[in-house]
């Protein structure tokens, strides 16, 4: 039985799960470890990393295993406006405040999807964002302007 690995979806993602691990892994080897009784900034950032590429290794193999086809092609255009909303509300973010930058992601983001509907856009827009404002700036007193300038 021959397995064909691209495009086996368990173990492309087993791979990308693997990859995000390894990648975070490293990001944190600047940081000290510290011990389990004293964690230094470095100890979730590295253990998480770990549980991450063992959850990879785990859909990796069974991938291997199971060889189920990845069914469909990939949505790019979902794939590249939700990337696009979130490097757009960083860019955003810093320069005119927190609502306009969330208003920005979620147009972006709702853009990727099947259908596009306006009153769905403005009501997904209002609550999140109250939500949002709710809990990061109340709720967790995060020094986030608003507004830039106000």
């Amino acid at each position: 039985m021959k397995v064909d690995l691209r495009s086996n979806k368990d173990f492309l993602a087993g791979l990308l799960l693997i990859g995000i691990g390894v990648l975070g892994f490293y990001m944190a080897l600047d940081y000290p470890f510290g011990s389990t009784l004293r964690m230094g900034p470095g100890y979730f950032p590295r253990v998480l990393a770990g549980i991450l590429i063992a959850f990879g290794i785990f859909t990796l193999v069974r991938g291997i295993v199971t060889a189920e086809k990845v069914k469909g092609v990939w949505g790019w255009k979902p794939l590249t406006l939700i990337t696009a909303s979130l490097v757009a509300f960083g860019w955003i973010m810093d320069r005119f405040g927190f609502i306009p930058a969330l208003v920005a992601m979620f147009f972006l983001a709702t853009l990727g999807g099947h259908e596009f509907k306006w009153k769905e856009f403005v009501i997904l827009t209002v609550v999140m964002s109250l939500s949002a404002i709710g809990i990061f700036i109340y709720g967790l007193g995060m020094p986030y302007q608003l507004i830039q300038g106000f």
